[in-house]
């Protein structure tokens, strides 16, 4: 009897353990934990565009008509829809997600807006599953700082990027108290150029544009 209670004992706290989030080994950060699709209504509230305006990030990027780019951790498609209509028909986004589940709220909304320029893609944990050299832009809003793998996850999204792309990412201000974010969803300036430039990036610009995000254009540094 002991030995089968030593036994459970061993196997809680090996899932314990288990389930620890886990640490980034260069900045010390601690990743967020992944917002499920059952989440997805809070990415469709409607004081989102008070409290992120989205299309004051997307002037900000400028993006081209004709341009690809890539919606990284695309949920339900808020932004995605956004950068359909910017980047126009002759244009292509790639809608990138884990969860299947929000893959197929994001496909009937692009089905009943009638959105015919959004390629959609199951990703991974640490690989986005897009095409070399496909895209002028990838973006991450409030994505980034749940990456799980996120060193393996920006070698693939360099490697994504075409001569002369950007990655950037949204990340709200943890160096402002006062906006009402936990703060493992938040990231600092520093520590996003800390862990982004240690895979190959630069920072280009930081833009403070935005109510409470941080807007960080990264590009990639030549290969040597």
């Amino acid at each position: 009897m002991w030995l089968s209670r030593l036994l459970i004992v061993a196997v809680l706290v090996v899932a314990a353990g288990a389930q620890t989030p886990g640490v980034h080994p260069i900045s010390g950060r601690r990743y967020a934990p992944v917002m499920g699709y059952q989440g997805a209504p809070w990415l469709e509230r409607g004081e989102r565009e008070e409290e992120e305006a989205p299309d004051v990030a997307l002037n900000v990027l400028k993006i081209p008509r004709g341009a690809s780019v890539a919606d990284i951790g695309a949920g339900s498609g808020y932004i995605t829809v956004r950068l359909a209509a910017r980047v126009g028909p002759t244009g292509r986004v790639y809608a990138n997600d884990v969860q299947p589940q929000m893959l197929n709220m994001l496909s009937r909304r692009l089905s009943n807006s009638r959105i015919s320029n959004v390629t959609l893609i199951e990703g991974t944990l640490d690989d986005p599953k897009l095409p070399a050299a496909s895209v002028d832009l990838a973006l991450m809003v409030d994505v980034y700082h749940e990456l799980s793998a996120p060193q393996t996850m920006l070698r693939h999204l360099r490697e994504a990027l075409k001569p002369g792309g950007r990655l950037v990412l949204l990340e709200y201000r943890k160096e402002d108290p006062t906006v009402p974010i936990k703060p493992e969803h938040k990231m600092s300036v520093a520590e996003a150029k800390l862990e982004v430039e240690a895979e190959g990036f630069t920072l280009q610009k930081v833009d403070e544009a935005l109510p409470r995000q941080h807007i960080l254009i990264f590009v990639a540094r030549p290969t040597p």
